[in-house]
C-alpha cells in the first residue's frame, strides 16, 4: 500500500467575502497541483489572487517541510471559513446611520502527495 501524505496551508483575514472565494475554489478542488495553478492564472474573478497564493504556499510546505514532490501532488480538501466582519459606519440623512460590513474570511487548502 502506498503511503499518503496531507500537508495544510491556511491564509487567514483575507478581505473578500467567503461566498466570492468559494466559487473559485471549487474550480480547484479534486484537481492535481499544476492543473489548479494553471486554471487559476487564467480565471477572471478577483479571488483567484489570494487561492493562488495559498496553492503555492502548501506545495512550499509540501515540499520544504515533507520532501514531497510538487508534480505529484493532489488537491485534497479546500474551503473557505467566514472570518470577523470589519464595521462601518455610511452615514445617511437626517442623522442617520447605515452600518457597513465588510467580510473577511479564512482560506483553507490541503494537499495529499502520494509517494
Amino acid at each position: 500500500m502506498s503511503d499518503i501524505q496531507t500537508v495544510t496551508a491556511v491564509a487567514k483575514y483575507i478581505r473578500m467575502s467567503p461566498h466570492k472565494v468559494r466559487r473559485v475554489l471549487n474550480q480547484i478542488r479534486g484537481r492535481s497541483y499544476q492543473e489548479a495553478l494553471m486554471i487559476l492564472e487564467f480565471l477572471p474573478y478577483d479571488a483567484g489572487g489570494p487561492v493562488w497564493q495559498v496553492v503555492h504556499s502548501v506545495a512550499a510546505n509540501a515540499k520544504n517541510n515533507y520532501g514531497l514532490d510538487k508534480k505529484k501532488l493532489i488537491i485534497e480538501e479546500v474551503f473557505a471559513n467566514e472570518g470577523p466582519k470589519l464595521k462601518r459606519i455610511r452615514p445617511r440623512a437626517q442623522g442617520r446611520a447605515y452600518r457597513i460590513l465588510k467580510p473577511t474570511c479564512h482560506i483553507t487548502i490541503v494537499v495529499k502527495g502520494v509517494s
